[in-house]
């Protein structure tokens, strides 16, 4: 099964600023890792990956620069920021807190009857 776009919309941003922690990274490296990390479950569009790129840019939490490739034209690496380390901690609260409260109302309960 895969998940929709629309459960993941949220936790784009998280999901970039963590791959970015570990290494500084373009476009389509990110994109691969996503679907090889998630073992094919999530794949993100470009166009939404770009969205959130050039958003989290704006925002200040990540950083971009051309690196310096010997064939075609050079690529666009994105670093993670100070105020995006910080961002991405406070998402990961948030993450916490969502799942908790999710779960009270997915657990695997029995219905109860209605007699």
């Amino acid at each position: 099964m895969l998940i929709g776009s629309d459960v993941m919309r949220g936790y784009n941003d998280i999901i970039i600023l963590f791959l970015l922690l570990e290494h500084d990274s373009y476009g389509y490296e990110i994109s691969k890792e996503i679907q090889t990390r998630t073992k094919g479950n999530y794949s993100m569009k470009e166009t939404t990956l770009y969205s959130a790129i050039n958003r989290l840019e704006k925002n200040g939490y990540i950083a971009s620069y051309h690196g310096s490739e010997s064939f075609g034209k050079p690529r666009t690496y994105f670093t993670i920021t100070a105020a995006g380390r910080a961002y991405y901690q406070e998402k990961c609260a948030e993450w916490q807190l969502t799942k908790q409260v999710v779960d009270y109302f997915t657990s695997e309960k029995e219905e109860k009857s209605h007699e």
